[in-house]
């Protein structure tokens, strides 16, 4: 069940389920995206870089854990629109095989106009060490139950 704007409480965390990236991912999504940067493609390159092997897109990982919150079922009968993104920042490697999960903290709400109001939650995409990968903050636009 979709929770609306009034449903969403300050400070509340929400943690999604788990993901794993795969070469086939990789692969898909700079065909998609057009990123055939050697440093996702070529083992041989990335071998040699600050990583030592491949790593995931970081764009890649943005969009997975967009899709593990949209599979959370928070909003999806309540959403207006996805209002944006701020200070995206990728703090570490995705490589293939990976496991990523996503962890959603309300941090603001704000009532826009009758019948809408914008959520706003700092994202923390970990892996399966809970080392932090990828952290922003999003904001989304809401059905008030008014």
């Amino acid at each position: 069940m979709s929770l609306y704007f009034e449903d969403f409480a300050l400070e509340a965390v929400s943690t999604s389920r788990t993901r794993t990236v795969t070469e086939t991912d990789i692969v898909n999504f700079a065909g998609i995206s057009g990123d055939f940067v050697e440093l996702h493609m070529s083992e041989t390159y990335a071998a040699q870089g600050p990583f030592g092997r491949r790593i995931a897109h970081g764009t890649l990982v943005f969009s997975i854990a967009v899709g593990l919150g949209v599979q959370m079922n928070q909003v999806q009968d309540t959403v207006i629109a996805f209002y944006g993104v701020d200070r995206l920042r990728f703090t570490g490697p995705v490589f293939i095989g990976d496991t990523i999960h996503v962890v959603a903290k309300v941090i603001s709400k704000q009532v826009k106009e009758p019948g809408r109001g914008l959520v706003t939650f700092e994202t923390s995409v970990l892996n399966q060490n809970d080392e932090l990968v990828l952290v922003y903050s999003d904001k989304v636009l809401l059905k008030t139950r008014g």
